[in-house]
């Protein structure tokens, strides 16, 4: 797909694998809508910044209007925001578990309920939901992420047979470790540069995106090579 003139929404922008991947699409001439609490640092042009809380509807569906007020079709939708908590589920606060599914999952229904309508009758888009390899096997300390990260992946993979008959392709990409703040309720675990680099992951969503329209990516799972660094 040619990626000049087309118009992504992105969710989570201000650091990480959403400010690395906003910053490549703005690069290949795309429209960017960044969906967040926070606005980061990104100034460009074609870069929109709409303050909104994704575990809100209210503020996703005014946020969409925002959006078509401005533009009559989103071409691309990356669901990027998330964040975890850690620790042994009976110690999990009822409050943190309720903010990861919010966000984590809840989000991702609202954005794709908001911009399905669109991409039905446009019969053209490309959706992409950020899971985890959280979302591929069981870890200890992070059964209530993982949790809303399987809820992705089963989201994304019924989604996918739901629309891809209207010409909407949807992508789950499950990146290992990366060297973003993700880690920081995590205080036995800090970046370091034997994670995957952001700009990296967003790389193989953008190639995923530029694929032919009958090409489908449905999964990409990415991991460090050495997450412990060699031999380790």
């Amino acid at each position: 797909m040619e990626l000049k003139g087309k118009t992504a929404v992105i969710t989570g922008i201000s650091k990480g694998i959403g400010e690395a991947v906003s910053k490549q699409l703005l690069d290949k001439g795309c429209y960017v809508f960044g969906l967040g609490r926070n606005a980061g640092s990104i100034q460009h042009p074609n870069f929109h910044f709409i303050s909104c809380n994704i575990r809100n509807s209210a503020d996703v569906a005014n946020a969409f209007i925002q959006i078509y007020a401005k533009i009559e079709e989103v071409h691309i939708m990356i669901n990027n925001a998330g964040l975890g908590y850690f620790g042994n589920l009976e110690d999990m606060p009822e409050h943190e578990w309720d903010e990861m599914f919010q966000t984590n999952v809840n989000g991702i229904f609202y954005c794709c309920k908001a911009v399905l309508p669109q991409m039905k009758k446009s019969a053209y888009g490309h959706i992409i939901n950020i899971a985890s390899t959280a979302a591929l096997e069981g870890m200890p300390m992070v059964s209530a992420y993982c949790a809303t990260k399987w809820a992705v992946k089963g989201l994304s993979e019924s989604l996918f047979r739901e629309v891809r008959s209207f010409g909407i392709k949807v992508t789950c990409v499950y990146p290992g470790s990366t060297k973003t703040d993700f880690f920081r309720n995590s205080p036995g675990i800090k970046p370091h540069d034997y994670m995957l680099m952001p700009e990296d992951v967003a790389l193989t969503m953008v190639q995923a995106l530029e694929m032919p329209d009958n090409f489908h990516t449905v999964n990409l799972e990415i991991r460090p090579l050495q997450p412990k660094g060699p031999g380790k």
